[in-house]
């Protein structure tokens, strides 16, 4: 969740520190803190607050040195104030951290025995005085794999030294961590984001993995002391990609995105002459595929249910979706003949991550549906898909939900034809309108400003609920998912139908209700649900493509007209005025758009 930054240089790396750290605001946004060696000494600064803070706090302190660590924190351990922020610095070791040191509490009551004292509430400060106190009587890689053994949980560390003044030390367990090179400098990061404005040359730690770096060279070894070496992956040169440009915020840049992204997607993966979708290199051949398995958490997980439904229609393929965190969790009966898909945007989603370990291990098949191609899940999976959206830096998914039903969807219609489950005809017209589906997109975010003048009569209510069925279903999880996400309202997804079975009591006089409802086969039922609320003072917005002529009610509150588009394609056009009407809300209330309170962009600990 935290992010982590290690730079050795020939100069001054304060400000290339401090640079870094704004990229990875997204991993964690409650506090921020650089440590570097100064004059042979470990100078630390930290601060509760975002980056900006710690920028005026090091303007007034002068901090300098050619070896640095810093972090951006996402609180796990602790209330986010500036003795819990990171790095946590002894007289002879600094060390930032991301992930959970699950034995942490066992540690500290044996050190506190030993005579140290603690000034955080953080799991991360017991890294720190188990390396001070294995330095008594060891050097510095002797004293962090002698610290590694004791540790248990998920978690990347970066680490300087007094004594060893001219180095860093990465470690890696189950938190990602990336290493870059230049000529004159070498870096660690979280992710390869942080590094791209310095390095376009990178390498990935494994789980167990410990790095040493110098301004001059990275040394690798692996959890046995082995010395190894580490294949350098090429980096895009994509950083404009990294820049909001003209847009107000990260968020109304990716949803505005979304027409491109689409069509960048289906010309990767459909060849437009032979209709046909270029997935090949199945780890299960579709024709023996007993069950397929979808697992994700998040707005990745609804994507998932949105995919149950499309498997569910074109194949005779039992399904099943899981939350990631539940699915490790479970005695689950793994089996070679099943098919197991993990979605993620990051990649680094430490419960899927771990899913995805445990069924290797039982020598399941498995497929990654990611956006971040370097990222550990892509490297774990058998068959890795990306999405091909691009990064997206803004905390609430939009753009990556998008990509990720896309690929989902074109993957089972792909599967469905080889195993000639899918009539040709609705095949080819699935497709047709795939092709056109981004200009739908387009008319629909053409006409945001009905939306925007919407969301004015949201900002003081108590809460709303979002209703659909079928496909529409968990649209309505993913619109009041993103709703809670950005506008800190109460909202809750829910099957119409299931309306009358308790939640009915929630509505009152004047509360919104959101109805997804598509002119498919469960239309007139949704619509006989909207009167049930309607009947008890529920405030309708109405998202639908019916026809003019179709009757709804005159009690509908308001309306937003989607296009018209094959049945089983309305989860594309449905969902793009939820993502407008969150985002539009919460700019009216004055909310961080790009970063809600208490939320990060990748979640690497459980």
């Amino acid at each position: 969740m935290c992010g982590i930054i290690g730079i050795a240089s020939y100069k001054d790396i304060s400000k290339e520190i401090l640079e870094s750290l704004k990229k990875l605001e997204y991993r964690g946004y409650d506090s921020a803190g650089i440590s570097t060696i100064n004059n042979g000494e470990i100078v630390e600064n930290k601060c509760a607050g975002k980056v900006s803070d710690l920028e005026k706090l090091i303007k007034k302190t002068s901090l300098s040195g050619n070896i640095g660590i810093g972090h951006v924190r996402w609180a796990t351990h602790g209330a986010p104030n500036q003795a819990n922020a990171h790095p946590h610095s002894s007289e002879e070791v600094s060390v930032v951290h991301n992930g959970i040191i699950e034995n942490s509490a066992i540690i500290k009551k044996e050190l506190i025995d030993k005579g140290h004292i603690f000034k955080s509430q953080t799991d991360t400060e017991v890294v720190t005085h188990l390396i001070t106190e294995n330095l008594k009587k060891m050097n510095y890689l002797e004293s962090v794999f002698e610290t590694l053994k004791k540790l248990e949980g998920s978690f990347a560390l970066g680490i300087i030294f007094k004594k060893f003044n001219n180095l860093i030390v990465g470690a890696r367990r189950g938190s990602p961590l990336a290493v870059g090179y230049t000529d004159k400098e070498k870096y660690i990061g979280s992710d390869s984001y942080a590094l791209n404005s310095m390095t376009k040359e990178v390498s990935y730690l494994d789980d167990g993995d410990v790095c040493v770096l110098t301004k001059d060279k990275i040394e690798f070894f692996d959890k046995n002391k082995k010395k190894i070496e580490k294949k350098i992956h090429k980096l895009a040169n994509d950083e404009a990609v990294y820049s909001k440009g003209n847009f107000k915020d990260f968020m109304s840049k990716e949803i505005s995105e979304q027409p491109e992204v689409i069509k960048k997607c289906i010309n990767e993966y459909l060849d437009k002459i032979r209709k046909e979708i270029n997935i090949v290199n199945f780890p299960v051949d579709p024709k023996k595929i007993t069950k397929v398995n979808l697992i994700a958490c998040g707005t990745a997980y609804h994507a998932c249910a949105i995919g149950k439904y499309w498997f569910e229609e074109f194949t005779n393929i039992d399904v099943s979706v899981d939350v990631a965190s539940e699915f490790r969790y479970r005695n689950n009966k793994i089996k070679t003949n099943e098919l197991y898909i993990f979605v993620s945007q990051s990649g680094e989603t430490a419960d899927t991550i771990a899913a995805l370990d445990f069924c290797k291990k039982k020598g399941a098949k498995t497929c990654a549906i990611i956006n971040v191609t370097e990222s550990s899940l892509s490297r774990l999976a058998d068959l890795v898909l990306p999405i091909h959206v691009g990064p997206e830096v803004g905390v609430a998914s939009t753009k990556a939900f998008t990509g990720q039903i896309l690929v989902l969807l074109l993957f089972i219609l792909k599967i469905a034809r080889n195993r000639n489950e899918i009539k040709e005809e609705e095949y080819l017209n699935i497709i047709k309108d795939l092709e056109n589906i981004h200009s739908k997109v387009s008319l629909i975010l053409n006409n945001k400003k009905i939306i925007e003048d919407l969301a004015v009569d949201f900002i003081d209510i108590k809460g709303s609920i979002f209703l659909g069925r079928g496909l529409s279903y968990p649209v309505a999880l993913e619109g009041a998912l993103k709703f809670k996400e950005l506008t800190y309202l109460h909202a809750e997804g829910y099957p119409a139908g299931e309306m009358k079975h308790g939640p009915l009591a929630l509505v009152e006089n004047g509360m919104p209700v959101i109805v997804i409802a598509p002119k498919d086969r469960f239309y007139e039922k949704t619509i006989s649900n909207m009167q049930e609320v309607i009947a008890r003072g529920g405030k309708i917005l109405l998202i639908s493509d019916h026809a003019d002529e179709v009757a709804t009610s005159e009690n509908i509150w308001s309306e937003i007209r989607i296009p018209k588009i094959h049945k089983f394609l309305s989860p594309f056009l449905s969902n793009i005025p939820l993502q407008l009407l969150a985002y539009y809300v919460a700019l009216k209330k004055g909310n961080d758009i790009d970063k809600p309170r208490n939320l990060a962009k990748s979640v690497t600990v459980e």
